[in-house]
C-alpha cells in the first residue's frame, strides 16, 4: 500500500476514527487504525466492537493494499505537522511489520498488527430504513441527551430511546432520555419508512460520536436499523453501532396531568437569576428555592460555607403561594434547550413532578424535573 495524503484531509478523518479507539485496551488490535487504499481514497476504520466508523478521504494512491496502525500515535503525528504538508504512507506488506509515514523531512515508522486480526464489520439486514435532516437530528440529540443516566446499573437508561408515535395524518419519531431525577422527551415529524420501526436505544458512547460528526453537515442522515444495531450514513461517513438490549420504561407514567399550577418565566432573565443565586449553593446538592406567589418569585440558596443569595423576578402566576426546591444544574441544562422567550412551569405541590416546557402551543420538546427538599 503506498498513498499521497493531504494533512488536512487526513487530521479531519482520522480526528472522527480515533475517537472510537479506547485509550486502553486488552486486545492490542481494538488500538489500531485499518487503512485500505483503494481508487483514489484513503478508507479509514475504527472499532470498539460496539461502535464502528468507517470514513473515506481523497487520496493519491500509488498501490492499494491495507494496514492497521496505531490510531492514537498516528493521529499525534499528523496533528504535529506543518499546515498544508502532503503525507506519504506506506504501509509495507501490512502484515505484522512496519508503515512508513513521510512528511517533508520527517519520517516515521509505525508497527502493524495483521490486516486479518481486524475485527469484520458486522453485517445483518438492517431492515428500516428512513433520512432525517442534519439539522433535526441535531436538535433531537441536544434537547435529550444531557437527561442520559450516567449510572451503569441501570444500563438500559444509558442511552437516548427512538421510537414513532403513528398517529392520523401523520405521527412523530421521538427521543426520550431519562435519569430518574429528570426526563427529556422531544419529537420531530414522522421521517418517510420511519412508520413501523421497533423501539431502539442508542448508547451514550454512540450518540457522542455521531452527533460530533453531524456538527457540520447539512446533508441529509440515512438511518438504517434492526432490533439489535443502528447505522447513520452521510457524506463519506459511516457509523454503525449495536443497540442497548433492554427494555426502556413506560416514561408516559411519570409525566404527570394533573399539574394545575401554571408559572412563567423570562427563559434568559430566569437561567441568568439560577445561575448567580446557584453560586452560593453547596457543590454537592447544588440545590436553589423557587418562592413563588402572585406576580413574583424569590429564588433563594444558602450554605454553611458559603452564606446566602436571594433575587426577585417578575413572573406570570395566579395559583396559591407556594415553595419549591430544584437542582440548579438540571433547571439551566433545561434551559439551554428550550426555544422560546418564555419557560412554563406547571407544578402541582413540592413534592411532585414538575413539567418544564415552552411556552408555545406547537413545543416541540416537554422536560419532567423532579423537586429537591431544601
Amino acid at each position: 500500500m503506498k498513498l499521497t495524503i493531504e494533512r488536512g484531509a487526513l487530521l479531519k478523518s482520522l480526528g472522527h476514527v480515533q475517537n472510537v479507539v479506547e485509550r486502553r485496551n486488552t486486545i492490542p488490535i481494538l488500538s489500531n487504525v485499518l487503512l485500505e487504499a483503494g481508487s483514489n481514497a484513503l478508507g479509514l476504520t475504527a472499532t470498539d466492537m460496539d461502535l464502528t466508523i468507517v470514513e473515506r478521504a481523497p487520496a493519491s494512491v500509488g498501490s492499494g493494499g491495507a494496514a492497521t496502525v496505531p490510531a492514537h500515535t498516528l493521529y499525534d503525528i499528523v496533528r504535529k505537522l506543518p499546515e498544508g504538508s502532503q503525507v506519504e504512507i506506506d504501509g509495507g506488506g501490512g502484515d505484522g511489520g512496519q508503515a512508513v509515514v513521510r512528511a517533508g523531512r520527517s519520517k516515521f515508522a509505525l508497527p502493524t498488527l495483521p490486516r486479518e486480526d481486524f475485527p469484520a464489520s458486522s453485517g445483518g439486514e438492517l431492515p428500516h430504513r428512513f433520512t432525517l435532516p442534519a439539522k433535526e437530528l441535531r436538535g433531537l440529540i441536544d434537547r435529550s441527551r444531557f437527561a442520559i443516566s450516567t449510572e451503569e446499573t441501570r444500563y438500559y437508561l444509558n442511552g437516548i430511546y427512538f421510537h414513532v408515535l403513528e398517529a392520523k395524518g401523520g405521527g412523530s419519531l421521538r427521543a426520550v432520555a431519562t435519569d430518574g431525577h429528570r426526563l427529556a422527551r422531544v419529537e420531530t415529524g414522522l421521517p418517510q419508512g420511519a412508520a413501523g420501526m421497533p423501539g431502539v436505544i442508542v448508547p451514550r458512547k454512540t450518540i457522542s460520536e455521531l452527533r460530533k460528526l453531524i456538527e457540520e453537515t447539512e446533508e441529509p442522515i440515512e438511518v438504517s436499523l434492526s432490533e439489535t444495531r443502528i447505522r447513520f450514513a452521510f457524506d463519506a461517513v459511516t457509523l454503525s453501532s449495536k443497540l442497548i438490549d433492554g427494555n426502556f420504561p413506560d416514561y408516559q407514567r411519570v409525566i404527570p396531568t394533573g399539574n394545575d399550577k401554571v408559572m412563567t418565566v423570562k427563559r434568559d432573565v430566569f437561567a441568568e437569576a439560577v445561575d448567580r443565586v446557584s453560586t452560593i449553593a453547596t457543590e454537592k446538592s447544588r440545590a436553589v428555592k423557587m418562592s413563588l406567589k402572585k406576580g413574583n418569585m424569590v429564588l433563594s440558596a444558602s450554605s454553611p460555607e458559603n452564606g446566602s443569595a436571594s433575587e426577585e423576578l417578575e413572573i406570570e402566576y395566579a395559583g396559591q403561594p407556594m415553595e419549591i426546591g430544584f437542582n440548579a444544574r438540571y433547571l439551566l441544562d433545561i434551559a439551554s434547550q428550550l426555544q422560546s422567550n418564555d419557560i412554563e412551569f406547571k407544578l402541582a405541590d413540592a413534592a411532585s413532578p414538575t413539567l418544564l416546557g415552552d411556552a408555545d402551543k406547537n413545543a416541540s420538546a416537554l422536560y419532567v424535573l423532579m423537586p429537591m427538599r431544601v
